[in-house]
């Protein structure tokens, strides 16, 4: 049910006595509006202690409180970013995990990369 189909039923609902019951917001609801009531009729049974409580159970917006909990976060290694290269001044640059997938090896990806790169350099160079 979208939001304002619920608004349009809270309005509908605005002069019932609160708190109530799902039996009661259906009966108040076939005096207003037949087609609200048949809405309502999809209600839990349980009492309802204001018309928030009512559209949060048409069209529910806050989360499901049966989410599984947040995984709490790891334990930090206490070490840089990149191992030692990260404090070494003079590091080898472009060094590429050898981990790579099979169908794309790391040196054909900076093969492209080095090609790409010069391709973009020569363009800047005619514009220039």
């Amino acid at each position: 049910m979208s939001a304002r189909e619920t608004a349009e039923i809270q309005v509908v609902l605005e002069g019932i006595d609160l708190p109530t019951d799902k039996k009661k917001l259906v009966a108040y609801a076939r005096t207003q509006d037949e087609r609200a009531a048949a809405v309502l009729q999809a209600l839990p049974e349980r009492e309802y202690r204001s018309l928030d409580e009512v559209g949060e159970a048409l069209s529910p917006v806050q989360p499901s409180p049966l989410q599984p909990p947040a995984q709490p976060p790891r334990e930090e290694s206490d070490l840089p970013p990149g191992g030692d290269a990260y404090l070494d001044p003079h590091a080898e640059p472009g060094a590429v995990r050898p981990s790579g997938p099979a169908s794309n090896p790391p040196q054909k990806a900076l093969d492209e990369q080095t090609k790409t790169q010069k391709q973009q350099q020569e363009r800047q160079q005619h514009l220039g």
